[in-house]
């Protein structure tokens, strides 16, 4: 007998995000601080050296990757939080969907650059460096955990975005990434999961219709397994 976590279904839409201009003043300056260390010899690009050096002197032989995994957690968060019975702005078929459509932006955005840019790595091992795409993914995931429950505590923001920043410092350690490869890779993630959060609304009335769906997602445990339960019309 499967047993609801969730004792009350989240059918209500609250797909209402209207941004100011000024939330996107930080991800576009961290942007714009990335693409100016591509730009020659300039005070970005020299700090960019100095800082690689400065950690690579320090902690010549650094190797812990937990980046690899760090960079999910904050996105793991918000179902972590749906199972305990904590909700968030949106039920979890809307969030799921926000976040994949913030990953799909992030990941053509930085795959493209990579590509475009060319750029070595510190460690010389590939010319894909700009921007980092595990400090992308980890602030997409963090601005998404920081959306849907900063209403609740913005203290879920800061837990999100103090990973994602310790997932960049360790790209950095780990040698695989320059500063501004970073910066550029955490404004990409903000700006994605912005943007995901602008026109995922839209998206949804032209697959369901003006009509407002009625459906449940609810976590569940069963079997002593946890899963969700799905049931609804459009």
């Amino acid at each position: 007998m499967a047993l609801p976590v969730l004792s009350k279904a989240q059918v209500q839409d609250t797909l209402n995000y209207k941004p100011k201009v000024t939330a996107f003043i930080i991800p576009t300056v961290f942007i714009s601080y990335g693409l100016v260390s591509l730009m020659g010899k300039n005070p970005i690009r020299d700090l960019d050296l100095t800082t690689k050096d400065e950690l690579q002197e320090d902690h010549p032989l650094f190797a812990v990757h937990a980046d690899d995994y760090m960079q999910f957690v904050p996105a793991l968060a918000v179902y972590g939080l749906h199972l305990a019975g904590i909700k968030g702005k949106n039920n979890l078929l809307d969030a799921t969907g926000i976040y994949l459509l913030s990953e799909g932006i992030m990941g053509a955005s930085v795959s493209s650059l990579k590509s475009l840019t060319h750029r070595e790595r510190p460690n010389h091992s590939g010319f894909n460096s700009f921007p980092s795409g595990h400090t992308a993914n980890a602030f997409a995931a963090a601005e998404f955990l920081n959306q849907e429950y900063k209403d609740v505590s913005p203290w879920y923001g800061y837990a999100g975005y103090t990973v994602a920043a310790a997932t960049g410092i360790l790209r950095m350690y780990n040698n695989k990434h320059w500063l501004s490869d970073v910066v550029a890779g955490a404004g990409f993630g903000i700006l994605s999961t912005k943007v995901a959060y602008l026109i995922y609304p839209k998206l949804k009335q032209l697959v369901v219709g003006k009509g407002k769906p009625n459906y449940n997602l609810v976590p569940s445990y069963q079997a002593h397994s946890f899963g969700f339960s799905f049931n609804g019309t459009f």
